[in-house]
């Protein structure tokens, strides 16, 4: 009998991805908050990136993979560092973005690739009084976004009208992460509490 057991993955091999299957040369965001920096969908890549003078973040088709140009057009809007950004799951051109600015925006993404920077938001959604770092999609309802802040403010928003639906403020300490379950009854959150 054998002390060392052996790895069920002995016989996994990855193979690297061709460069011309790779995005390159994209400045990433340096602005930490625990949150992802990037959003797919079957359409669309989106990147939070380095910008100065306020918040961006890139869009590009996923089919259209190789270097990036550096004056590739962003989506600008936000007068701080973006933190977030999630897709719509109903609306493949529809994507929300929070930012330091104490604000959360929804974008309409056109098909065609951006030809000029996008700054004109769809709706923007205020009501938090510190910086916004969790934005997440209603999983079933259209419409519905749901937002969170360091003012530890939960706001559930009717992205339709541009009204706070619901707002919570049970935490008593940072909130690092929300999840919907998968029919959208629920919902679960952790924060910085002991």
């Amino acid at each position: 009998r054998s002390i060392v057991r052996q790895s069920k993955f002995r016989h996994v091999f990855g193979q690297a991805v061709k460069a011309d299957q790779c995005y390159d040369d994209i400045r990433v965001s340096k602005v930490t908050w625990d949150s992802s920096f990037c959003a797919v969908n079957p359409k669309f890549l989106a990147v939070i990136v380095e910008s100065s003078g306020g918040g961006a973040f890139l869009v590009l088709p996923v089919h259209k993979t190789g270097r990036v140009d550096k004056n590739y057009p962003l989506v600008v809007g936000h007068s701080g560092p973006v933190l977030d950004i999630d897709w719509c799951p109903h609306d493949d051109n529809i994507l929300a973005s929070c930012s330091e600015d104490c604000t959360a925006m929804v974008w309409q993404i056109p098909d065609h690739t951006l030809t000029r920077p996008l700054s004109d938001p769809v709706v923007v959604l205020e009501g938090h009084s510190k910086r916004v770092g969790i934005v997440s999609w209603h999983p079933t309802a259209r419409n519905i976004l749901l937002t969170a802040g360091s003012d530890n403010l939960i706001i559930i928003w009717n992205v339709g009208t541009g009204e706070p639906l619901l707002s919570m403020d049970d935490h008593p300490d940072l909130i690092y992460s929300i999840s919907w379950n998968r029919n959208g009854s629920l919902f679960c959150t952790t924060c910085k509490d002991r």
